[in-house]
């Protein structure tokens, strides 16, 4: 079960306030009330959530592909029924087209005969794919170790936060929080109460300079021994380059903190928003040398075949890794992404 870690008695950087630490109701949504004490209920394990979080993408997917291969014979129109069934599903042209040159390649090389065997062949084909996003972080290198978290507004930056605390506290690693988002009020707010509930530190202040704020949470991390800082920051869109110029600044400043750091840049993308994801991941990456993703949002929508064409995507900097996957409001439904997972959830191989 998770760990809680407490806050030791240091003073906070001039400016700057933390919350104070207060019990923790283990299983309590970011930003919910604290819940009533009722009968237990038995919690699912994730490749059943996952799989029920994936159900409208297999449903525009699967529901096609089903059909597809059904039919009695291997031709062009079958490929071409299944490069629209796949580009409906956000797979993306890159990777549609990627994927039906393999499979006629594989056709003509492996003699396939029948739509079953196409169906097998997409599938380990989709697994190839985008097996290399999958790179589970690596937290000891550094302590502490510091995730830089952007992002545009609405993508659940801040939730999203809170439930990667609560899995590194599971891990039993102490975490620390930068309230880096000091122009949305709300997002300062959320992350206190968090850290209030679940006895994490956090640093914030009312308003001002985000990359101070980030600064002095990096300083205060090392101060107390802290293993992991999670770093919010203000959302924005790619366009807005004044604001895309100051989150290069937050990363910047942090550099200057931690000569080493960020150990990590992740980037957060509402999977509802399909390909756009595609363009956020080219240019939060030209700003900042994204080394990281987190898809949220998968259970909401019918576009997670967007993964396929992210994986299809050449970085500017280090190679990008899908680190984690959301696929519901739960604490627990933010974990690790693990391709051959995700391939069974959406061909509905999981039971």
């Amino acid at each position: 079960m998770f760990g809680f870690f407490k806050k030791d008695k240091a003073p906070p950087a001039d400016g700057l306030t933390e919350n104070s630490a207060q019990p923790a109701n283990v299983g309590q949504a970011i930003g919910e009330a604290p819940a009533q004490a009722a009968e237990p209920v038995a919690k699912t394990g994730w490749r059943d959530r996952l799989r029920a979080g994936l159900a409208k993408t297999r449903a525009q997917l699967g529901g096609q592909l089903s059909g597809l291969f059904g039919r009695t014979k291997i031709d062009e129109e079958l490929l071409e029924d299944l490069e629209s069934t796949l580009l409906m599903a956000d797979v993306g042209v890159d990777a549609t087209q990627w994927l039906l040159s393999e499979l006629r390649q594989h056709v003509k090389r492996d003699k396939l005969e029948t739509p079953a065997q196409l169906r097998t062949a997409l599938q380990n084909l989709l697994l190839q794919l985008i097996q290399p996003l999958e790179a589970p972080l690596q937290t000891a290198a550094h302590k502490p170790y510091i995730i830089m978290i952007a992002g545009i507004n609405g993508a659940g930056k801040t939730t999203s936060i809170g439930k990667l605390a609560k899995h590194f506290q599971a891990q039993g690693k102490s975490v620390l929080l930068a309230a880096g988002d000091t122009f949305r009020a709300a997002a300062r707010e959320q992350l206190m109460t968090w850290g209030e509930r679940n006895n994490v530190t956090v640093i914030a202040q009312e308003s001002g300079d985000p990359a101070a704020v980030v600064f002095d949470a990096v300083n205060a991390a090392r101060a107390r021994g802290i293993d992991i800082v999670l770093a919010d920051t203000a959302g924005r869109l790619p366009t807005q380059l004044h604001l895309m110029e100051e989150i290069a600044k937050v990363k910047r400043v942090i550099g200057k903190a931690d000569p080493t750091g960020p150990h990590e840049v992740l980037l957060v993308l509402d999977a509802n928003i399909g390909q756009n994801a595609v363009a956020q991941v080219r240019a939060f990456d030209q700003s900042l040398g994204v080394t990281g993703l987190i898809v949220t949002k998968l259970d909401g929508t019918a576009k997670g075949g967007v993964i396929a064409a992210i994986a299809r995507q050449k970085p500017t900097t280090s190679p990008l890794a899908l680190r984690y996957i959301g696929v519901g409001e739960g604490i627990d439904d933010l974990q690790v992404f693990n391709a051959q997972a995700f391939v069974d959830a959406l061909f509905d191989q999981a039971e």
